[in-house]
């Protein structure tokens, strides 16, 4: 398998009195040279930082940095105004931000905010079609017209911008196959990893869609969030007993960090604290210096 660059980052969930840490972390994130930040998005929750204003704020205060809502709360951003977002978001950054899509999980507080509820399916029929419009309305062309079931627009001028890469945290097996027919990345659910039983059985799925209309699956990155402790001493562990990764010294986030690249493909990885918070400053500043350089260095020696 070829190796995709593989991307480093981290996740935050930020409340609206953590904006000063939250813009710390990622101006030293940026220093240091990781690639991506992401924000949840749960707009239903009064004391969050609302996600698209919060990545526009940090990406203007950025260099190299890029952006991504991990994942998109769909039914409360309509597709067409995601559009226009996410390629302004493009165009005022020089094309650092990823667009995280999810179909909408927390159906009743997503009603609550007045947005008609979807079955399961309809959600995910919505959600494939969001994407492909999505990208319709991004990079030029004649105006569009898209009358899809959920989603009608109307000689709709896409904007000049290239649509941003799509990644997203499909789980159920309809939207895993949307994924592997229109997207461009998945982040595995419940922060599963490479080693889990969710990756194993759902990333064939995104695969064989992928093939069915022609696409290579290979370009499909496979993202991981990933919770865990950064250690000074080895751990005599690094997975708990149900197989679930824990963390360790820097040496052994390398050494399993390199075997998933080479080993099981994947393309990225999103550091959150071992509860599946945002990390800590000292915590991001030794997977920036320290285990990020080495997982390259290893990766470009054993991949030569």
């Amino acid at each position: 398998m070829s190796i995709q660059h593989v991307v480093f980052g981290f996740g935050a969930h930020s409340g609206i009195d953590d904006g000063p840490e939250l813009l710390r972390m990622a101006e030293q994130a940026d220093r240091d040279g990781l690639d991506i930040f992401s924000l949840s998005d749960h707009p239903y929750i009064g004391g969050r930082l609302d996600a698209y204003a919060s990545i526009g704020f940090i990406l203007g205060r950025t260099q190299r940095l890029a952006g991504f809502a991990n994942v998109t709360n769909l039914p409360t951003r309509p597709a067409p105004m995601l559009a226009r977002t996410v390629t302004s978001l493009s165009a005022l950054s020089g094309g650092r931000i990823v667009l995280g899509m999810g179909a909408g999980g927390l159906w009743d507080r997503i009603a609550d905010m007045g947005v008609p509820q979807l079955s399961p399916a309809d959600a995910v029929d919505a959600f494939e079609e969001a994407i492909t419009l999505v990208k319709t309305l991004s990079g030029g062309g004649p105006p569009v017209t898209y009358q899809g079931r959920h989603y009608q627009v109307n000689q709709i001028e896409p904007a000049p911008v290239a649509a941003p890469a799509v990644w997203t945290g499909s789980v159920g097996r309809k939207s895993l196959a949307a994924t592997g027919r229109v997207a461009d990345g998945w982040l595995p659910g419940h922060a599963a990893d490479w080693l889990s039983d969710r990756y194993r059985t759902s990333r064939p799925i995104i695969d064989e869609a992928a093939a069915a209309v022609g696409r290579d699956p290979r370009e499909i990155r496979t993202v991981f969030n990933l919770p865990g402790r950064i250690t000074d001493r080895p751990l005599p562990a690094t997975r708990n007993p149900d197989g679930r990764w824990i963390g360790g010294s820097a040496g052994q986030w390398v050494e399993e960090l390199t075997g998933a690249v080479l080993e099981h493909g994947a393309s990225g990885f999103m550091l959150f604290s071992p509860e599946g918070g945002t990390p800590d400053l000292v915590s991001l500043g030794r997977w920036a210096k320290e285990i990020v350089p080495a997982v390259r260095e290893a990766i470009a020696k054993k991949s030569d």
